[in-house]
């Protein structure tokens, strides 16, 4: 569990996210339009991938893959971050992380 918290503080928005999973695809078109460049941890080739998805349930996910940080807390999986997204609250989250380049 150490490993994860870790991983998703290193950055602002931090996604943990598998390569055959369409959501976490998703949910990475999702920062991506709204100007954030967010962290990829696509764990399929890291040794410890059994470890960070168990770590990543027992802190809170409700489905492991896509696991999304921003500001190194949990804000949870795909229906989390699309219901924040709709309510209007996901923008001022992400709003520190807001490329005006991108």
């Amino acid at each position: 569990m150490d490993k994860v918290m870790r991983m998703s503080s290193e950055k602002g928005v931090v996604i943990f996210t598998k390569s055959s999973c369409c959501l976490c695809y998703a949910v990475q078109i999702l920062f991506r339009n709204l100007r954030v460049q967010p962290t990829i941890h696509e764990i399929d080739t890291d040794p410890d991938c059994r470890e960070i998805e168990k770590a990543l349930l027992r802190i809170g996910c409700s489905t492991a893959f896509p696991a999304v940080f921003i500001g190194g807390k949990l804000v949870g999986s795909t229906s989390e971050v699309m219901s924040l997204h709709l309510s209007g609250s996901l923008v001022p989250l992400i709003k520190p992380y807001q490329s005006l380049l991108y």
